[in-house]
């Protein structure tokens, strides 16, 4: 992976198409080598969550380096990152999944639903309106404590959601606009030789939060 890291580092100092287009054949090595951690880790998955499909290919899961400016003000035309999403169906699939970024000092796991759609979040607050106990004993087990604090909070209301009671014994959890959790790498991690272990394990503590939110938005 360090041949990864090198090339974005490289890149976020010349993030232009000139420089791009002169060390595409290091981009095309770095993007192979990404997906040779990410194959393997389809394989890890696949063997504690059903709804990941063991011949699901790295190349269906993982995104394009080439940034959609349109509406950015940021006109840079290439990531500084590598990621890549590994969902029930692919990168393009809206259930919760689990998701890999690649960025030199910025990099981390992820999993869940973010900026779900009116109707999944609606789905994702009912669940909880009706079913908060459950999520809290996966928020709260040993296991998942062990890598995560808790859902991250970003975006998390200020007040209380329409249609619930500021009573909720569950309101905290209701507040929550994306379901996501985070677990962040440092660089040293990711140039690790059991580097697709390590990230399995804290893929596999998700896989119960990953569960409940699929459960939620399936109905």
């Amino acid at each position: 992976m360090k041949e990864v890291l090198n090339f974005l580092k490289q890149l976020s100092k010349n993030n232009n198409k000139e420089w791009f287009d002169l060390n595409k054949n290091s981009y095309l090595q770095a993007k192979e080598t990404f997906e040779s951690i990410v194959q393997p880790t389809i394989t890890a998955i696949s063997k504690f969550d059903k709804q990941i499909d063991v011949n699901l290919e790295a190349k269906k899961c993982t995104f394009r380096i080439y940034k959609d400016v349109r509406f950015s003000k940021d006109k840079s035309p290439y990531k500084t990152n590598m990621g890549a999403s590994i969902n029930p169906g692919g990168k393009k699939s809206l259930l919760a999944g689990y998701y890999l970024h690649i960025e030199p000092g910025k990099s981390f796991l992820a999993g869940g639903v973010y900026m779900p759609e009116p109707e999944v979040l609606q789905a994702l607050r009912q669940e909880i309106d009706y079913n908060g106990d459950a999520l809290l004993k996966i928020l709260t087990a040993t296991s998942f404590k062990k890598y995560f604090k808790g859902i991250d909070e970003d975006g998390k209301l200020k007040t209380v959601p329409k249609g619930y009671d500021k009573e909720h014994k569950h309101l905290e959890l209701l507040k929550n606009k994306h379901f996501i959790l985070l677990y962040n790498l440092k660089d040293s991690q990711i140039l690790d030789n059991n580097f697709v272990k390590e990230i399995s394990l804290v893929y596999k503590a998700m896989t119960p939060f990953l569960d409940y939110l699929r459960q939620a938005t399936a109905k």
